[in-house]
């Protein structure tokens, strides 16, 4: 899997680099498919626990306020760093160009998911600790209390604005040789508050995957106890 994210990344840099004077839809296209696949490479290697952080191990009982921030900082560091390096990188091969839809597409996955980062860690009711993989669980202990925190108001506000004002600019100018660039842009942003909204609606999000084999078996698993788990009430009587 690893080599694979590593061939996704460099096909990405290779089209941000081909496609940045290229004004075209089929240039804003590619540049934005370009621009995911660089994205793709930075949340693979943190799921899949190559680039994560110094520590790997939870938080301890009773650790809060600064201290446990520095631990959760801690925990996703050098996810951090990977994606500022990104950002240059994607900057700099984009830097100069006419098409930046490659640039302005990391740059809308960075803001989006640093906002989601953050609202989990002040906390959401929606937390979604059950589509982390097992040898990121510790994660789980740097999420915030299932409540709405402060700063949800305002992510889901400037989001919004941020996505009218997209709409604004499409709408007053529909024939701009950018507007394919722009619709994609628009696009990753409302499913980035479509994303925000999950973290706080009174409902189980993993309802949206029981299609899925692997999220049915985790579900079923959960739900259903062996033979030997019951208690002495409930297992059948043999002398019947």
């Amino acid at each position: 899997a690893g080599g694979d994210a590593a061939e996704v990344l460099l096909a990405g840099l290779q089209g941000l680099w081909v496609t940045r004077d290229d004004t075209s839809p089929r240039g804003a296209y590619l540049a934005f498919a370009s621009g995911m696949g660089v994205w793709a490479w930075v949340e693979a290697s943190f799921l899949l626990g190559y680039v994560t952080g110094p520590r790997r191990q939870p938080c301890g009982a009773g650790c809060q306020g600064p201290r446990h921030f520095l631990h959760s900082a801690a925990a996703i560091l050098w996810h951090e760093v990977a994606i500022a390096a990104g950002m240059l990188v994607v900057g700099l091969l984009t830097r100069g160009g006419d098409n930046d839809v490659g640039w302005w597409t990391f740059m809308v996955l960075w803001i989006m998911r640093l906002s989601a980062k953050l609202n989990l860690f002040l906390g959401v009711p929606n937390r979604g600790e059950q589509f982390l993989p097992a040898h990121l669980a510790y994660l789980k202990s740097f999420f915030g209390a299932p409540r709405l925190n402060f700063l949800f108001p305002f992510s889901v506000t400037a989001i919004t604005l941020f996505a009218g004002s997209l709409l604004a600019t499409l709408l007053g100018d529909p024939g701009h040789a950018s507007a394919t660039g722009r619709t994609l842009v628009l696009t990753l942003v409302l499913l980035a508050l479509v994303e925000h909204w999950f973290m706080v609606l009174p409902w189980d999000s993993q309802e949206l995957w029981q299609w899925t084999p692997r999220v049915r078996r985790r579900a079923t698993i959960k739900t259903a106890r062996p033979e030997s788990a019951r208690s002495p009430v409930e297992a059948p009587d043999a002398s019947r």
